[in-house]
């Protein structure tokens, strides 16, 4: 086992430190980025992904440790921003031995960077990690642990969906509405289950045949479409991508039919510049490092021992961040994601200049 790479120097990126991990025996290959620790030690998931090239994991792990530090400032956490990613097939290659393996590497930063589930990653898995390293959160009941984060992220989103809908339609409900559901895993399963509550109507869709037959048998009355593209361009009020990263993006928001964006997904919009065509089509997008907060709340609330009505009543205040984001993007004629991006560097810049008061 050994760090194959490591730097506290990784060029234009901003972050601090981006290490890459290897242990050959166990097959494990896993790149650990640390954007930031202003606000306090970085907290982010690990993903477990079957990427084509180490440049794809590279770019992917930038990209989500940067956002885990907007998201967790804006969640008003403690807590800095960082993201790990195991490149290979989680079918095949994942075991006890590699988990371990991730462990001791995360141990081996010291505290620097918390991890926790993320795609491809579960409660179980957690607990396995763990038992190398301390700095490991979204483990299972049976072991002190907040459980599975996906409940809190759905409730988050849906919070933020509410504040999006009254902000365009006057009330804060989805009752009456088409919701466009884009993946059915983790975290769709409980967002699907809030709006019918609610009373909206859901259309979805999911690669994962598994995913479609469960929401046959359980929710009935939910359309299902053939896939994204023709979700997209079906008469829906609200989308909400899901899955994975870059659903908003040259293809899909020309086609958009929706007046509301609020999803799960991390890393929604594909490149700089979306988020004003998508404001220029009168899309209201809440921005999803805004929404999709609950899971870390969630996970975050485990570090101090693991509460989950307090940490509910914080996912539910995800609804007034939003609605202060769309009251602040309108204030200063800015898109949702500048207003969102402001807010967090402001927080990562006045209170992270705490640290430089010397206690002793």
């Amino acid at each position: 086992m050994g760090v194959f790479a490591s730097t506290e120097d990784p060029g234009s990126t901003g972050h601090e430190q981006v290490v890459f991990c290897q242990d050959k025996q166990s097959g494990l290959k896993a790149i650990i980025g640390i954007y930031s620790t202003a606000l306090g030690p970085a907290l982010g998931g690990t993903r477990f992904y079957p990427y084509a090239s180490e440049e794809e994991a590279l770019a992917d792990v930038l990209d989500l440790s940067r956002g885990m530090a907007y998201k967790n400032a804006l969640a008003g956490l403690d807590l800095g921003g960082g993201k790990a990613v195991i490149w290979g097939d989680p079918e095949q290659v994942k075991s006890e031995a590699l988990l371990r393996a991730y462990g001791r590497f995360v141990e081996s930063l010291a505290g620097r960077y918390y991890t926790a589930c993320d795609v491809g990653t579960y409660v179980a898995d957690m607990d396995v990690i763990a038992r190398e390293t301390k700095y490991v959160t979204g483990r299972s009941v049976e072991h002190g642990g907040a459980g599975d984060s996906s409940i809190l992220t759905a409730w988050g989103v849906f919070q933020g969906m509410r504040a999006a809908a009254e902000h365009v339609w006057g009330g804060p409900t989805l009752a009456g509405r088409r919701v466009g559901v884009a993946g059915l895993g983790k975290v769709g399963k409980y967002l699907t289950a809030h709006l019918l509550e609610d009373g909206a109507e859901v259309v979805a869709t999911d690669v994962n045949p598994k995913a479609l037959e469960w929401v046959r048998a359980t929710h009935p009355q939910v359309g299902l479409v053939d896939d994204t593209a023709a979700l997209v361009a079906s008469d829906i009020d609200v989308y909400a991508p899901c899955a994975l990263g870059g659903a908003l993006n040259d293809d899909t928001v020309p086609a958009l039919r929706a007046k509301v964006v609020a999803g799960a997904a991390n890393n929604q919009l594909a490149h700089p510049g979306i988020e004003k065509v998508l404001a220029d089509r009168g899309i209201l997008y809440a921005p999803d490092y805004v929404v999709n907060a609950g899971g870390v709340i969630q996970v975050a609330d485990e570090i101090e021992g693991f509460n989950f009505e307090r940490a509910k009543l914080r996912a539910t205040r995800i609804y007034d961040t939003t609605r202060e984001i769309l009251r602040l993007a309108d204030d200063e004629g800015v898109p949702p994601a500048v207003a969102a991006d402001r807010l967090a560097e402001r927080r990562m810049a006045e209170v992270g200049r705490l640290r430089t008061i010397r206690l002793r």
